[in-house]
């Protein structure tokens, strides 16, 4: 291993390669199977413990998922690369594992080649197989056709491009879907229930295919150049996995499911080294359309859990999607014959100047710093949505995690004078339904150690009264949460609800206990009746906060095999024990995302929505642990303005 190996390392290709082979020697797992993933099986926080103090290496093990096509069953193992041994192999009934990218990719090649998807599709005047772009989605339980209920099975939308290099999401092929067996790739049926005449509408957005008469009708000056330099290089270093920058340091992970997840994440202050979280992630995220018509009564995803946002992870390109110096982690992964590929800088970090830090001016002049913030990022495409995610670490102990989500809006077409109750229109008779995103980020925060409790803090109004005869008077309610169904946390405005993480059993500069807070942004209601049973598969978006004690065995919300699901097998089933949660090792669940009332300006490909969740420093620290920041020089704070009048006025 190299010098900066540590266990929490992503597994390298030849680990990828090794753990394939074990299973193929000790249970013939090769032509004929598929590897739905291959993920380090992380260490315990003492065997971390026991490596950062004296070096002992702990087992590498890895988790394996993998299937056997033509008896359609299910494997869990659990390998030690460091023996070169299987230490457990599960057949896991009834459960499907996600899906993977070459199935995903097999299934658009085998539909537009049979002959009975050509024949269908020809009668409706579409005959260039070449411009066809089958996409193929999950299927949750209570939408699947009985008779196909014991199979893999997915069903396709079909899309159409106008031309080569254009839009294909502006070309729905409506009321045409197929159902096809995933292992086999045999088409099952042919779902054509309905047509629609194609309106004509402007859906592209790559320059070339933009019509010239829209071109021409740009009024956008061009503009000038903004460089971002910093020629003495970065403030931050790597080494390894491990990134250190103004008293942060944390480590860098990668797995198919998660994608980018952070962990051992401290603060230096001032000399002591704090712990803050051990693990930060997205667990689940669940996408309803809300729209119950033929084209979307299926259309639920599970990004996280039926495919895997590590899979889904673009490479990132400088001067596109990150701006100025840069460093770039690779991400290795598998394909389904558990081969391991690269992709190329997955991970991008960097510093950014985020305008004002602290400021104030009186009498004696002006005390002015700038913000500097570091941003660690990746970015994933999920079919027609792109989901862009920035963890923030900024010098006055705040952490930010932002997530944006870009891409192209499922559309679909209806009649003249048709209406479109469950979606907005876009375009020339073109809706976009309604649908939600929701992320259930995993942090597993260990403030000033692992035994935290976690308070719900809400704002009171005191009474008017002899003691408050003005009605000003405002104060904080603390309570602590003790069990898990306390821990079932919703949001409210009116009370400006949050949850700080404590640890009570230190006490700060100032005798009181140290937190960090979670700041609720973007949380959503599920608005779904009960009864529902597309909400039974994500029971978890029920509540905006939950909170349970720590285990390694519990890190899916709506369970581990979430393809083909009925009901979900985590979050809810975990809590129904109601276990104790105060002052132990615990893990807050937190439900976010977006609210998409789609609009026309969505059209034909979506400015960034963007939404935000902040863990922020209460009485961790004594005082504003930014207050020995230093002013920027003079000359970085402005420009020469040479010939131009900008700065005589």
């Amino acid at each position: 291993m190299a010098d900066t190996f540590h266990p929490l390392d992503p597994l390298a290709s030849e680990e990828f390669t090794k753990a394939a082979a074990l299973l193929g020697a000790a249970h013939d797992v090769g032509p004929g199977w598929r590897f739905a993933s291959i993920e380090l099986a992380e260490p315990s926080k003492a065997e971390v413990a026991a490596f950062d103090t004296d070096g002992t290496v702990p087992d590498r093990r890895v988790h394996v998922v993998c299937f056997e096509r033509a008896t359609n069953k299910t494997y869990k193992a659990l390998l030690s690369l460091t023996d070169e041994s299987v230490l457990s192999w599960t057949h896991i009934p009834g459960e499907q594992a996600n899906f993977t990218v070459d199935e995903w990719e097999e299934c658009d090649k085998a539909l537009r080649s049979h002959p009975g998807v050509i024949a269908a599709l020809a009668d409706r005047g579409i005959t260039d197989m070449n411009l066809v772009f089958m996409d193929t989605w999950t299927y949750g339980d209570v939408v699947m056709p009985e008779k196909y209920k014991d199979r893999r099975i997915g069903w396709s939308d079909t899309w159409v491009k106008a031309a080569e290099g254009a839009n294909p999401y502006a070309g729905p092929v409506n009321g045409f879907h197929c159902v096809i067996d995933v292992n086999t790739m045999e088409l099952l049926e042919i779902e054509d229930t309905f047509r629609v005449d194609t309106p004509e509408i402007m859906g592209e957005y790559v320059p070339r295919h933009i019509p010239e008469r829209i071109r021409n009708a740009s009024t956008r000056e061009p503009l000038k150049a903004l460089d971002i330099t910093q020629p003495d290089g970065p403030s931050f270093t790597i080494e390894g996995n491990k990134l250190e920058w103004q008293n942060w340091s944390l480590r860098v992970g990668f797995n198919y499911r998660e994608g980018m997840t952070l962990h051992a994440v401290k603060y230096n202050d001032n000399g002591k080294v704090r712990s803050i979280a051990n693990r930060l992630s997205f667990a689940e995220m669940m996408v309803p359309y809300r729209d119950h018509c033929d084209d979307h009564y299926r259309r639920t995803a599970f990004d996280i859990g039926e495919w895997g946002i590590g899979f889904m992870t673009t490479s990132l390109e400088l001067g596109c999607d990150c701006l100025g110096e840069i460093r770039y982690l690779d991400a290795v992964l598998h394909n389904s014959k558990g081969e391991p590929y690269t992709i190329k800088n997955a991970i991008c970090i960097h510093e950014e100047d985020a305008a004002v830090l602290w400021k104030h001016v009186d009498h004696d002049g002006a005390e002015t710093r700038r913000m500097r913030r570091l941003t660690v990022s990746f970015h994933v495409t999920v079919a027609n949505y792109e989901y862009l995610t920035y963890w923030r670490f900024y010098q006055d102990g705040n952490i930010e995690c932002e997530v944006r989500a870009t891409g192209i809006m499922v559309v679909s077409h209806f009649p003249e004078g048709g209406t479109h109750p469950h979606g907005t229109l876009i375009d020339n008779r073109t809706y976009a339904p309604y649908h939600q995103h929701f992320l259930v980020a995993r942090m597993d925060l260990d403030v000033d150690g692992t035994d935290n409790t976690v308070y719900q803090t809400e704002t009171e109004i005191v009474p008017m009264g002899p003691d408050n005869p003005y009605g000003l008077s405002l104060r904080q309610k603390n309570t602590p949460l003790r069990t898990e169904e306390e821990g079932k946390q919703d949001f409210n405005w009116q009370t400006q609800r949050a949850w700080k993480v404590v640890n009570d059993n230190t006490k700060n500069g100032l005798g009181t206990s140290p937190a960090y807070k979670l700041v609720p942004g973007a949380a959503i209601p599920p608005m779904f009746d009960p009864a529902s049973p597309i909400l039974a598969r994500c029971k978890a978006i029920e509540h905006t906060v939950w909170v349970t004690p720590n285990s390694p065995e519990e890190r899916w919300p709506a369970g581990e095999f979430v393809n083909q699901s009925k009901v979900d097998h985590g979050l809810p089933e975990w809590t129904a024990a109601n276990r104790p949660i105060e002052n132990t090792d615990v893990v807050l669940w937190y439900v976010f995302g977006i609210h998409h009332i789609t609009r026309p300006e969505d059209w034909p490909i979506m400015p960034v929505d963007t939404v935000n969740f902040w863990l922020k420093p209460v009485g961790f620290f004594d005082r504003n642990p930014s207050i020995d920041v230093a002013p920027n020089p003079p000359k970085s704070c402005h420009a020469d303005g040479g010939d131009h009048d900008h700065h005589h006025h």
